[in-house]
């Protein structure tokens, strides 16, 4: 227990931290009452018009089955739970720093630093992240002295069932307690570290991620429930019986037991005279239906964590995943500095004051996010720009694309040697001397497209010009179509006389085997135009 005296100070509630009570637990859980671990689930039935009276009684501060809802999405609805889980490991994974200003003591910069490093403030910092999906996250501090300092010797992350919000504001959280159950027990100063990202303007229960991905969780809900039961229906085979005009009673439930046993036993006998079939059921469209619904809800509730989808979808390309981060840049910075603001409010102050007294200044915890660096920018334009004289620093080149300094005995990596240029005098013929340069008028005297043989060795020495693969590009393709109508005709032609002789969906089909579209004249096209954009694409890489 905590028993020497402390300096004191006014929390944002305007109460002062009990020096009796630090060390001591404060929310505990209980066996009986409204601090219960084991609770109620809340999924199992839910409905539209349940689901909508759930959302109102958390925003009226009645947030128990809210919460409780919020939990159990997190197991059952994977893509949420995955998609929650990368935003708060992208917090997780950035490590804190202390920010000061010169005028704070070094022994105060010190005693913070020493606060962070533990284990115990990781796993604290970590907890915090719960409230993305919930609204808000609690932890408790336990106080005790240590190396002469006093600071929290344990955090207990706390249900955040434990806990409601007055009645007449809406804002301040209270500790849930069968003594006051309409406002709730006053949380002591100094105690509780209680993260409220800022997700949305509003009261805090209508922050978390959870409401609007309620809506995505029970559609999709449905949806996979009408999904598995269309995959019972067409997922096993129609069988149909067939019985003569004479068939008796006890034939026809001999037929019937023989249908139903053959789809799990796969034999069957049934009267002479008698047969069935396994009929054809189209039901490949489900998947469109249902998957498609599946679809757009997952990529709803990915924008709405993460920010975008192009980390999250099948579908999107490397190149395009590159650019977007998991979590979008702006959500995790916004993310970090809020949180860096919880902890400075609700630790670090409290902590210096109750140590060193009241300060001008406070160190600040932040959680600095690191900006992706392009490469290939930065060492285009260094190579552009150091031969017009920029001066750049070897050693920050290195530090900002992420290489060492090699050691002495290192092989190193040199340039490729250039060839030795070929001088080509006019009116000459044969092959040039070397390690002599090319006059750069050499081909001046002459008329272009000449091709007597000083200029035609000089041709084939210069340097080629360089190649636009856009523009090649874009006019390979507008050659390739104003040739479309003498490659369309061998395809359509045929194709509109089979349709208009003759009368039937299954006739056209038939004809279509073996009086089908004569399509060599576009694949010779298609391998042309390949062929040349490939080697364009080689010329340009």
């Amino acid at each position: 227990m905590v028993k020497a005296s402390i300096h004191r100070f006014m929390d944002r509630w305007g109460r002062s931290p009990d020096a009796g009570s630090l060390s001591m637990e404060f929310a505990t859980p209980q066996e009986v009452g409204p601090r219960r671990v084991i609770g109620e689930t809340i999924i199992s039935g839910l409905g539209p018009r349940r689901l909508a009276s759930i959302l109102q009684e958390s925003a009226q501060g009645r947030n128990l089955s809210y919460l409780t809802l919020a939990e159990e999405m997190e197991e059952r609805y994977l893509h949420y739970a995955s998609q929650l889980q990368t935003r708060r490991l992208a917090i997780e994974g950035i490590a804190p720093s202390i920010e000061h200003d010169e005028t704070v003591p070094a022994k105060i910069v010190d005693a913070v630093n020493a606060l962070i490093e533990g284990d115990a403030f990781e796993e604290m910092s970590g907890s915090l992240t719960d409230a993305i999906g919930k609204g808000y996250s609690v932890s408790e501090m336990i106080w005790e002295y240590q190396d002469r300092v006093l600071q929290p010797v344990e955090y207990k992350w706390r249900d955040p069932r434990f806990f409601q919000f007055d009645e007449a504001t809406r804002t301040e959280l209270r500790l849930r307690d069968m003594s006051d159950i309409r406002n709730g027990l006053e949380l002591p100063a100094a105690k509780f570290i209680v993260h409220e990202p800022r997700t949305k303007m509003g009261l805090t229960i209508r922050r978390g991620m959870a409401r609007p991905a309620a809506w995505a969780f029970l559609i999709q809900s449905y949806s996979l429930k009408d999904w598995a039961a269309f995959a019972e229906i067409y997922g096993v085979p129609l069988r149909v019986g067939k019985y003569h005009a004479n068939a008796s009673d006890k034939d026809k439930r001999s037929l019937l037991r023989a249908v139903r046993d053959i789809s799990n036993d796969a034999a069957a006998i049934i009267p002479m005279g008698m047969e069935f079939e396994f009929a054809k059921v189209e039901g490949q469209h489900g998947e469109s239906v249902f998957g498609g619904l599946l679809d757009y809800c997952d990529k709803q509730v990915s924008k709405l964590i993460l920010g975008q989808t192009m980390t999250s979808d099948d579908g999107s390309s490397q190149a395009q995943a590159n650019v977007h981060n998991d979590v979008r840049l702006d959500i995790l910075k916004a993310d970090a500095k809020q949180q860096a603001q919880t902890i400075n409010r609700d630790l670090i102050r409290p902590f210096v004051i109750m140590n060193f007294g009241e300060q001008a200044v406070y160190p600040r915890v932040a959680f600095p996010v690191a900006e992706p660096e392009d490469i290939k920018g930065l060492t285009d334009a260094v190579s552009r720009m150091v031969p017009l004289g920029l001066k750049v620093s070897q050693r920050e080149m290195r530090e900002r694309i992420g290489l060492g300094e090699p050691e002495d005995d290192e092989e190193l990596l040199v340039p490729e040697a250039k060839a030795p240029a070929i001088e080509v005098k006019p009116g000459t013929a044969g092959v040039a001397r070397e390690s002599e340069t090319v006059p750069p008028t050499s081909l001046a005297v002459h008329t272009t497209g000449c091709r007597c043989s000083s200029c035609a060795i000089a041709t084939l020495a210069a340097k080629p010009a360089p190649v636009d693969a856009v523009d090649e590009v874009e006019q390979l393709a507008a050659e390739a179509l104003s040739e479309w109508e003498a490659i369309a005709d061998p395809i359509l032609t045929p194709l509109r006389a089979i349709i208009a002789e003759e009368t039937t969906f299954e006739g056209v089909l038939k004809r279509l085997e073996t009086e089908g579209p004569d399509t060599r004249r576009l694949a010779a096209a298609l391998a042309r135009s390949t062929a040349i954009a490939r080697g364009i694409g080689d010329v340009d890489d």
